[in-house]
């Protein structure tokens, strides 16, 4: 097992979950198939990042762009969702985990929407880790939602518009109450963020791999991780002012 220091560990660790579909397709089964094997690398992934003591973890599990994917798809997608948040729950208050969604639940169904708000109150109380689930979300739609809500309170002269700020503005993005992310990795080889926390991955370190997400093992999460840490995150400064020398 890859040795990790624990004083070095991302306080918020945010993942892309990509190639469910890939990896049931490779091996001719129904994509369906993918995201239910996939449903267990999040268990795994969950439980890991808790007892590591990862403060916050938010998975991408549902785009704005995936609605338009086979309607069967999403149906099952949905279905699978609720049967997770149903079984996960339980898990959640074990483990003290404070559960989270961000994104727009106006175009969840309501029964997912149900399941969800049950989940949120049973675990507000949690002290734990914070698990996000992002569900029908799109950074671009996230930060759009934001400057309507500050337009809005220009409009209404509750607000002076040199009075934005990012500080203000973060403040009215689903994020509200995270801090953003230092890592984000994502599975199967794509190397991109998919319109994923488009704001709040602005010093974000990045970290790809291969390896689609049902087959992602804990060593190779504690790669990832291990990788973080051999990382210097100077956030514009230079190494030497990092270090104390300027």
């Amino acid at each position: 097992m890859t040795e990790l220091d624990p004083t070095k560990l991302p306080r918020h660790l945010a993942i892309i979950m990509d190639g469910n579909g890939r990896w049931a397709e490779q091996r001719m089964l129904r994509r369906i198939v993918g995201h239910q094997r996939g449903v267990e690398t999040v268990r795994m992934v969950v439980e890991q990042a808790s007892r590591l003591g990862i403060g916050y973890l938010t998975l991408f599990a549902f785009s704005s762009e995936n609605w338009s994917r086979p309607k069967t798809e999403v149906r099952a997608l949905m279905t699978l969702l609720q049967k997770y948040i149903r079984i996960e729950t339980g898990r959640m208050m074990k483990n003290n985990i404070r559960f989270n969604v961000i994104g727009n639940r106006n175009d969840l169904p309501r029964e997912v929407n149900q399941i969800l708000d049950e989940a949120l109150q049973q675990t507000a109380r949690n002290t734990g880790m914070v698990l996000t689930l992002a569900l029908s979300y799109g950074g671009r739609q996230e930060i759009v939602r934001a400057a309507v809500r500050l337009a809005e309170e220009v409009r209404t002269g509750g607000l002076a518009p040199e009075r934005i700020t990012e500080e203000l503005f973060a403040r009215h993005l689903d994020t509200v109450g995270l801090p953003d992310p230092d890592l984000l990795i994502r599975t199967s080889g794509e190397m991109r963020i998919s319109n994923f926390l488009l704001w709040q991955l602005a010093y974000a370190e990045l970290y790809f791999t291969d390896i689609n997400w049902p087959d992602l093992t804990i060593d190779q999460l504690y790669r990832a991780l291990a990788d973080y840490q051999a990382r210097e995150r100077r956030f514009g400064k230079t190494s030497a002012q990092l270090i104390g020398r300027n």
